[in-house]
Order: structure tokens, then C-alpha cells, then sequence
């Protein structure tokens, strides 16, 4: 079988360091979905605004490998737990292959076609998407499910500081701005990296720009956040 992608989707991620590990994780995040032009024209998506959420399947585009593991190691149990490849979400999988639930907000009809807008994204910018499903609450919920590991794991978000306001300094637009200090919270760190003594600067790109931070602790205090250039 041969699977080709039907769109691309956008987002102020250009690289994979600093995306949320799911899926709803940071509503404000947000993205457009921007169809190949054979697969652009409005009946295509007829139907769709009556949803309120969307399934995506997607590429795994920058995680592309000839050989895999059958097991692999969470970051929701620190990494140093094996559990086989189908009992996670590692992107480390036989078929580089993606399945995210976001919420659409808008469907914008261009000149080039409809645009989808999401929030709730996990993706890096310029991700191939497969496909598109409506998301129907009464078959896709399941209120009684079991999250089998993820049940018995307690996490604590990180207390984001930035003393010199430099996050406000920035170009970014007031919801960018609230997605990046939730990102932050949510740890961007590898659960493989346990250092939490304030000795080892990070850092990401956002948007269009490149965020530095140190943690100590639970407290994640943002150090420099400077344009990237591109």
C-alpha cells in the first residue's frame, strides 16, 4: 500500500524540542492545515464546521529510521522502564505514523482552497498529514477507559519565572505568549535528563524566536529569549 500525504500542517515549532508529548496538552497552541491542490477544493471538507474536533494521522517526518526497537522507554515513567513499542506513543515505531485529536476552530476558504484552523497541536511545523477525520463524541469517548501505567503516575508542572518580563518583550501575540509559558511549564526537558540543580542552560525554538531556560527544582526561571535567525 502506498500512503502520500493530503496536507501540511503549521506551527510556531520548527523543530521537535519544546512540542507538548500529547495531543490537548497546551490548548493554546495552534496551527493551520493547508491542503495539497488536489485535495483543496471546499467540498472536500463539506460537513466538517459542524464538528468541534478533528482526528489528524501524521508523519513522524523527522523520525524516519531503517531499524526499531519492539520496546521502548516512556518519558511518562522517567525513561527507565520498558514497555513494548504498542503500549506507548513513541514516535520510534515500525511505521513512522501519527494520530493526534485537536480542536478546529475555524475553516478559512482562500483562493488556494479551505484552511483548517487547530488548537492543541503536537506537531512540528510543516508535518505531512495523511488524513483527516470528524471526531464523534459518542464513539471516540470512552469515560470508563483505562490509561493502564499513565493512571499511576503523579506529574507536577514546573513554576515558570521570567523576572525580566522577556517573554512580554517579545512579538509574539497575547495567546502565543500563554502557549509558551504553558509549554515551559510542562517541562520541554528529556525525562532522560534528571539535572535539576540550575546547571545546564536549555533551550528551544518558538514561533520566531529561540528560548533559554535553567530549572532548579520545580522552578524553571527563562534566562534569554532572542529572534532567531533563519
Amino acid at each position: 500500500m502506498e500512503i502520500n500525504p493530503i496536507a501540511y500542517i503549521h506551527t510556531d515549532f520548527p523543530a521537535k524540542f519544546g512540542i507538548p508529548r500529547q495531543a490537548g496538552i497546551v490548548p493554546e497552541l495552534t496551527g493551520t492545515i493547508t491542503f495539497l491542490p488536489q485535495y483543496s477544493q471546499p467540498e472536500a471538507v463539506r460537513g466538517l464546521t459542524g464538528f468541534s474536533h478533528i482526528w489528524i494521522l501524521w508523519d513522524f517526518s523527522l523520525e524516519h529510521h531503517e531499524n526499531y526497537n519492539l520496546t521502548v522507554r516512556p518519558p511518562r515513567l522517567g525513561g527507565k522502564e520498558s514497555v513494548g513499542v504498542f503500549a506507548s506513543r513513541s514516535p520510534f515505531r515500525p511505521n513512522s505514523i501519527g494520530l493526534s485529536s485537536v480542536r478546529l476552530t475555524d475553516i478559512e476558504y482562500t483562493e488556494k482552497g479551505p484552511v483548517l484552523h487547530v488548537s492543541g497541536v503536537d506537531m512540528v511545523d510543516g508535518t505531512p498529514v495523511y488524513d483527516i477525520k470528524p471526531y464523534i463524541p459518542y464513539d471516540d469517548c470512552h469515560p470508563e477507559a483505562k490509561g493502564g501505567y499513565t493512571d499511576e503516575i503523579t506529574w507536577e508542572a514546573l513554576d515558570v519565572s521570567d523576572p525580566e518580563d522577556l517573554i512580554e518583550k517579545t512579538g509574539l501575540s497575547c495567546l502565543q505568549k500563554q502557549a509558551l509559558m504553558k509549554v515551559l511549564s510542562q517541562d520541554p526537558r528529556s525525562r532522560f535528563d534528571s539535572r535539576s540543580d540550575g546547571s545546564r542552560r536549555y533551550g528551544f525554538f518558538f514561533a520566531d524566536y529561540d528560548v533559554r531556560f535553567t530549572v532548579t527544582g520545580i522552578n524553571l526561571t527563562i534566562t534569554e529569549i532572542v529572534r532567531r535567525i533563519q
